[in-house]
């Protein structure tokens, strides 16, 4: 399973910054960029998960805040075990997401359908074995556009155009990135969740 560390390394080797007695980014600065590429996964690839919620007696309302990393609820399924499934029209405010049934509920449960954000630290992973290495890319493009735009006006060994150079760099790997993503994307695929959308 992919790890942060696992990240951090192969972005480490993307920007030959492998020397650990002479880093030029601080893993905590790398991990920041890390968290950047990881929001761009987050848009173009999100986890797709399912949850299970008990409604309430007499309301249509439900509280959304148990789901984790909750980026939008794609799809509302209620009620339970009918075949086709039941998806109903919802609506969501902040953290409540309401079920536009004629019917109040009456404490039985529904589904959603929801994309979430990626996890990723020491423990492991959800993003997908596949991307890891685009996610390493992202990063080390976000990297090298920092590292650019910070020796603006700095006396380097690098030459006059160093700065340039790093952030010219960068772009090229983060577009890179962001067309592999564009091309992964969900966005890009017919999906039945899609057919039913929040009122």
């Amino acid at each position: 399973m992919t790890t942060l560390a696992d990240i951090r390394t192969k972005a480490r080797k993307d920007l030959h910054d492998t020397d650990a007695a002479a880093y030029r980014w601080t893993d905590a600065q790398l991990d920041r960029h890390i968290e950047h590429a990881l929001a761009d996964l987050d848009l173009y690839i999100p986890q797709e998960k399912t949850a299970t919620l008990a409604t309430t007696n007499g309301s249509r309302d439900l509280s959304l805040a148990s789901l984790t990393g909750l980026l939008a609820v794609e799809a509302a399924e209620y009620p339970l075990g009918v075949y086709p499934p039941a998806y109903v029209r919802f609506s969501v405010w902040g953290a409540t997401l309401s079920l536009l049934v004629d019917t109040a509920p009456t404490g039985d449960n529904a589904k959603f359908f929801y994309s979430a954000k990626h996890v990723l630290d020491g423990g492991g992973s959800t993003v997908p074995v596949a991307l890891a290495e685009a996610l390493a890319m992202g990063a080390a493009g976000y990297a090298a556009v920092e590292l650019g735009n910070y020796t603006i006006d700095r006396l380097t060994t690098g030459g006059s155009t160093v700065d340039r150079d790093y952030v010219s760099w960068g772009q090229a790997w983060l577009t890179a990135y962001r067309q592999l993503l564009q091309q992964q994307s969900t966005r890009n695929r017919v999906r039945a969740a899609r057919l039913y959308v929040p009122a």
